[in-house]
């Protein structure tokens, strides 16, 4: 099985290392990071790379896609739009994390579907005829979205349990010690301060 997680400059990179850290437990699995050239691709910070190890046009069947999104998503990169068309065509799932959820409406493939993003980007991702939902991870058909950036470790534990059984998801969660106990709870609009909410808003990017 080929996980085929996608990088673009500018990307989030904890979109891309959460589906990473718990896809890569299934079992007879290839995990391969892909971009439209092979070598290093910055991240929305600009100070970490990943290295893409494959180039879009070498990989031709992943069996799953994942889309990180970033502050500003590829949208217009017709050669990553295309390579998505693409592969969906033999993908058993196609997943994102924020908003690549953006990345896969405007390449066409949540049209008339049910995805989730990040809560800045619900709004937006309407334009492309999709339903937005506020959950954490949206199942539709093999269309799996995860809303903003930690949700993609949710994303990755839940598939992986669909895939490989609820036992081996349990197991990756309890060897990453995945057990969320924030300082805060702000972690959504709805339970943030107003204050704080706004200030988010203000700042205009994801």
């Amino acid at each position: 099985m080929q996980i085929a997680i996608l990088l673009y400059d500018n990307f989030t990179a904890l979109d891309a290392i959460g589906p990473f850290q718990t896809l890569s437990a299934l079992p007879d699995s290839e995990v391969v990071f892909v971009a439209e050239e092979a070598g290093p691709v910055l991240d929305d910070t600009r100070t970490l790379s990943f290295v893409a190890t494959k180039e879009l046009r070498d990989v031709t069947r992943p069996d799953i896609v994942v889309v990180p999104g970033g502050p500003a998503p590829a949208l217009d990169n017709e050669a990553v739009l295309g390579w998505l068309r693409s592969v969906d065509s033999a993908t058993t799932w196609t997943t994102s994390v924020c908003t690549g959820s953006l990345i896969l409406a405007a390449a066409g493939l949540l049209n008339g579907r049910r995805a989730t993003s990040h809560w800045l980007a619900l709004e937006q991702i309407k334009q492309f005829g999709v339903e937005p939902t506020g959950q954490r991870v949206v199942f539709d058909g093999k269309y799996v979205t995860a809303a903003g950036v930690s949700a993609g470790i949710d994303m990755g534990l839940t598939l992986l349990g669909k895939i490989a059984g609820d036992e081996c998801a349990q197991a990756r969660q309890l060897l990453i010690e995945y057990d969320p106990q924030p300082p805060y709870d702000a972690g959504s609009p709805q339970k943030a301060p107003a204050s704080v909410v706004e200030m988010v808003r203000g700042q205009g990017a994801v």
